[in-house]
């Protein structure tokens, strides 16, 4: 969402985490929705913790790896999602890009937005997870808006910590509407998921809580927009009277400083690439970049060299 003040009562939920492979495929219609609401409804993230500190490690990391590899490649063949050429490992924590993310939020919702960004990037187009401190600071060091020591200061706090352990409970108290598979023909159906050794029960990810003063709706797993959409006009009918029209492409990069291929398609209008568009190759199609967000961004930065230029 842009900076524009909030004007009205609906809050959306999201509830994520940087490293999961489905709320990274969830993010054309994320990004359409939360346009769509800009100055309408507020957004909030709770980060749920999919890699937990106390989980045991896996026996065979290179196995475990291999088999995690496949198993983000099948959900990007639903989701046209990129995902990188090579996994270097699974992600030991989620804890520490949470807590950088959450940080982020401190100064402001812009910059925010965009280390989330950045820290989901790491695995799907990199291939390395953010998942200790100094990698998920790293991730996000050249980001616009963002004051790399305050980052520092605030990721390492207690104060921080303490709210994502919130967000991580928050997460673990779902809504009876997701206690059981919803309908639909969803490859990703998104009911809630057994966590603590099967004493305990977590939203799926990603998961979409919207409330008002009507009561709240909730969209989870892999949904179509129009789902989201009809739980907003439920709650808060003409809240979003018309579609919302996608930007020139120039601008819609501009914007969003990086789009993936349904990005870009459900984002941007006109002929593609623009004029000055960098292009970062994944095992699953291109991670488009503006010129600015690529003189920094780790796809170019970690490669000594710029990405190509235009389509292939």
């Amino acid at each position: 969402m842009s900076g524009a003040p909030v004007t009205g009562t609906l809050e959306v939920v999201e509830y994520t985490d940087p490293l999961c492979p489905w709320a990274w495929g969830s993010e054309p219609t994320f990004r359409r929705l939360r346009q769509a609401l800009a100055g309408r409804a507020r957004w909030r993230r709770v980060y749920c913790i999919l890699f937990d500190e106390d989980d045991d490690p896996a026996p065979d990391p290179a196995a475990e790896t291999a088999w995690y590899a496949r198993y983000v490649e099948e959900i990007g063949a639903h989701t046209r999602a990129p995902y990188a050429a090579r996994l270097s490992r699974v992600a030991a924590s989620s804890w520490p890009s949470s807590l950088v993310a959450k940080a982020a939020e401190a100064q402001g919702e812009e910059p925010a937005a965009r280390a989330l960004r950045r820290l989901r990037e790491t695995v799907f187009v990199l291939g390395e997870p953010a998942d200790t401190l100094d990698l998920a600071l790293a991730a996000v060091r050249d980001v616009p808006g963002l004051d790399a020591g305050r980052l520092y200061g605030d990721a390492s706090s207690e104060a921080v910590r303490e709210k994502v352990l919130a967000d991580r409970a928050e997460a673990r108290r779902p809504v009876p509407e997701v206690l059981a598979p919803p309908p639909g023909d969803s490859p990703h159906p998104g009911a809630a998921k057994e966590t603590d050794g099967g004493t305990g029960l977590r939203y799926a990810l990603p998961t979409v809580l919207v409330r008002g003063e009507a009561g709240h709706r909730v969209v989870p797993g892999w949904r179509p927009y129009d789902e989201y959409l009809a739980a907003v006009r439920e709650l808060s009918p003409g809240l979003v009277a018309a579609p919302t029209e996608p930007l020139p492409a120039a601008e819609a990069l501009c914007r969003h400083r990086t789009l993936t291929e349904p990005e870009r398609r459900a984002l941007a209008s006109g002929p593609w690439p623009p004029p000055a568009a960098v292009r970062a190759d994944t095992a699953n199609g291109p991670l488009w970049l503006c010129p600015s967000e690529a003189a920094a961004h780790p796809a170019t930065r970690s490669r000594g060299k710029s990405s190509s230029l235009g389509p292939r």
